[in-house]
């Protein structure tokens, strides 16, 4: 039954890796850094950060090995640049869905694993908190490098979207003024209990195959 455990892991986390992609290529694109502006930034940091941690921490958990979560990080994000090219067939730039930066945030999840001595619990609290905390700052300095995203929204709009969500000039400031701290702190606290449930997947995967 050996086999069939360490299959029923190693779908989750493809699983995961997956949806990974298809969350960002939903809310990755130009139209996310426009219309819905800063308000986006904070949920797409929130829901990545989150994202993350829950698949990173039951590889890392599962394997036992610090690093893995590196490694998981790294398949997420061939996955979304290989998606990429979908959109590039379709006549879009190749940067119109912009890759969130998940491998440094992955890093100091191994890194905190690694410094425990494999510590489960402190990979949790600590290496959660960090993966919040960083995801955000990661994420604000790679849209600081794609070009214009506004002049790019109106250029190539995004045919799914309906026509009251087209994009209109972003309200910065009109609700809080730093969405990367507002990102940071609510990653900060969501991602625990989300690494928690990650550490708990494993755990009744275990119980559930050698039932």
């Amino acid at each position: 039954m050996v086999w069939v455990r360490r299959t029923t892991h190693y779908l989750f986390i493809v699983v995961v890796a997956v949806n990974s992609t298809l969350l960002t290529i939903n809310a990755g694109d130009y139209i996310f850094y426009t219309d819905w502006a800063w308000t986006s930034f904070v949920v797409f940091s929130v829901s990545q950060s989150t994202m993350l941690v829950v698949g990173a921490i039951y590889y890392m958990l599962f394997t036992g090995v610090p690093g893995t979560a590196t490694y998981y990080a790294t398949i997420m994000t061939i996955y979304t640049w290989v998606a990429k090219g979908a959109w590039f067939a379709l006549g879009y730039p190749y940067d119109f869905i912009v890759t969130p930066v998940w491998i440094p945030s992955a890093m100091l999840l191994d890194l905190t694993y690694w410094a425990t001595r494999r510590n489960k619990h402190a990979a949790i609290i600590i290496g959660g908190t960090l993966v919040g905390l960083s995801l955000p700052i990661f994420n604000m300095i790679n849209l600081l490098l794609v070009r214009d995203p506004l002049e790019m929204a109106f250029k190539y709009p995004r045919p799914t979207l309906p026509p009251y969500m087209t994009p209109i000039e972003p309200q910065v400031g009109k609700f809080y003024n730093s969405p990367v701290a507002l990102g940071s702190g609510a990653g900060a606290v969501l991602s625990v209990p989300i690494a928690a449930l990650g550490a708990k997947l494993n755990t009744w995967t275990y119980r559930w195959m050698a039932a």
